[in-house]
């Protein structure tokens, strides 16, 4: 065993370092464990904002805020998990702020405040369109003034699960080679979500879904899969994402005649309606030949250029760095890309699974705050809030247990299972079957859902499956082998693409992001206001089960955009 401490976190982006912090200043030995450097991770991506109800663009409080989110959520989210996050994230924002956070500002001073979709009340606070990249920087520096230790670059593979609890991580050092067996008292999985399941998405290379199939492979259920939200502005054709901010401050969805199209689908809150609406409004006009190339418009030209030079300077440059539009003089081609995972490991409100000593937190947990929509800017905010107290709860747990034992026979299984995968000489590369699953996702289950579709794609999912078992690694080497990471990735995407599947097609209405327009095209709270959650038998199959949503104060009502 390389290492043992009472805490060990596995990811290190917004949601990873907060449990850190928070499990060190509750007094546990932590570490943190990230394939990546910390100030890489995804969350660095988040443009818009965070979401609190401050209250200093008009009046809001905690209790619009949790309304909104219910709404928002189509009634999916857990309304105990919804207040929660309402009611904390306000401090939470300020702790941020006291610790170094540049938040943009009023007139007078105080934490800038914008308007985003589906929002009551302006109350996305941000910093430009870059708030995600400031966050992980200041959360970093808070890391390195505690003296936190990271295991920087080695890719978490295995949960170590012992006498009926985590007892730590296996891992490839990505630096030296070969296994490592980090030890823990407890473990908090934040490793972000599965975007690259899709061809064009917002998400990083590294978003892969490892913690969610790793929860799932010892026998922790995942919880709502088959909510894929697809955000309405990605850049063509890279897939970047171009910020809500950017609706927030104004700016116009036009189709190819010129019209804001909105005027038919949300006429109400228009470009500020949820983003499930928002992305079947465009796939639809796409669809019906009213899209260029593929894609909408999104306008800024009339905010002018001291505002977009001010607030979205971030935005103009990915504009002009990958599509070559300037927005000050032409608008943005965007259309609908995968974004973010609302399903994933199902925990408490403390972040802890079905597993003693293991817990989740950020876009891998499903806690649940985003049911089957997630509203922008609740994100960052999940991660602060449900990271705070996932690293205080598996402090507090890892304060009062003395023991960590690895079975010697664990670390072996593992080195033999990865040593036949090296060792395999003929075979299929894995970039070829990763290359079609996230083709076929794509067509098969993107914005709209249809039942010949999906089934489709569970009958290719299960081809893929089939020739993963032959894939080959052509890099026998020990240091930075990608190759070999990539192939383990694969495993895992093809594990969560299996459940998103088996959930999908049970879930017969639409809601949020499941849209079935074409044979179940109304929502049925009488049947399926309920969670679904998979998990894999003993054969290695996913089964489906059931579990009901947590209201408190607000019943189910019809969504007025």
């Amino acid at each position: 065993m390389e290492a043992t401490h009472d805490v060990l976190v596995v990811g290190a982006g917004c949601a990873g370092m907060r449990a850190a912090i928070e499990a060190f200043d509750q007094g546990a030995d932590v570490a943190l464990l990230s394939k990546i450097h910390p100030v890489r991770s995804h969350s660095g991506a988040a443009e818009g904002g965070i979401n609190a109800a401050l209250g200093n663009a008009s009046e809001d409080d905690p209790e619009k805020h949790a309304y909104d989110t219910v709404k928002g959520a189509d009634y999916l989210g857990d309304q105990d998990a919804i207040q929660a996050l309402c009611d904390e994230a306000p401090e939470d924002v300020y702790q941020l702020e006291r610790w170094g956070a540049v938040f943009s500002r009023t007139e007078d001073g105080r934490i800038a405040q914008r308007p985003f979709g589906a929002a009551g009340e302006p109350r996305t606070a941000y910093a430009a369109d870059i708030t995600g990249h400031v966050l992980v920087h200041v959360l970093y520096e808070q890391v390195m003034k505690r003296d936190i230790p990271t295991y920087e670059e080695y890719f978490a593979w295995k949960l170590v699960i012992d006498d009926d609890r985590c007892q730590g991580v296996i891992a490839w050092d990505l630096l030296n080679g070969g296994l490592k067996t980090i030890g823990a008292k407890t473990v908090i999985l934040a490793t972000g979500g599965a975007g690259r399941l899709y061809v064009g998405t917002t998400n990083a290379y590294a978003c892969t879904g490892d913690a969610m199939s790793m929860a799932l492979r010892v026998g922790v259920p995942l919880k709502d899969m088959e909510m894929m939200q697809f955000h309405p502005t990605t850049l063509a054709p890279t897939g970047i994402l171009i910020t809500e901010g950017c609706r927030g401050e104004g700016a116009y969805l036009l189709n190819s005649d010129g019209d804001r199209f909105l005027e038919r689908y949300a006429p109400n809150a228009m470009e500020l309606a949820s983003r499930d609406v928002i992305s079947r409004a465009e796939q639809t006009e796409i669809d019906e030949g009213r899209g260029i190339d593929g894609n909408v418009l999104l306008d800024l030209r009339h905010l002018g250029a001291e505002k977009i030079h001010e607030r979205l300077h971030g935005t103009r440059e990915l504009s002009m760095t990958y599509a070559a539009v300037d927005p000050i003089h032409e608008p943005i081609p965007v259309r609908p890309g995968a974004h973010y995972h609302m399903g994933g490991v199902d925990t408490d409100l403390d972040g802890l699974t079905s597993i003693t000593g293991l817990y989740a937190a950020g876009e891998c947990a499903c806690v649940s705050v985003h049911g089957a929509n997630r509203l922008g800017g609740n994100a960052l905010m999940e991660t602060i809030t449900f990271g705070r107290r996932a690293g205080r709860a598996a402090a507090e747990w890892a304060l009062t247990h003395t023991t960590v034992s690895v079975p010697p026979s664990i670390e072996a299984d593992s080195m033999r299972e990865l040593g036949t995968l090296l060792d395999r000489r003929d075979g299929e590369r894995p970039w070829a079957i990763r290359d079609e699953l996230a083709l076929t996702m794509h067509q098969n289950f993107g914005v709209f859902r249809r039942e010949e579709q999906m089934t489709e794609q569970g009958r290719i999912v299960a081809r893929l499956r089939e020739r993963y078992e032959r894939v080959v690694v052509d890099d026998k080497g020990d240091i930075f082998n990608n190759d070999l990471t990539q192939a383990l990735e694969l495993g895992f995407l093809l594990d969560l693409a299996e459940c998103m599947i088996v959930a999908g097609l049970a879930r017969k209405e639409s809601r949020g992001a499941h849209a079935r327009p074409h044979d179940y095209p109304d929502r049925n709270d009488d049947e399926f206001m309920r969670h679904t959650i998979t998990t894999l038998d003993e054969g290695g199959r996913v089964t489906l089960d059931w579990k009901p949503v947590t209201v408190t104060k607000w019943q189910p009502q019809e969504r007025n955009y």
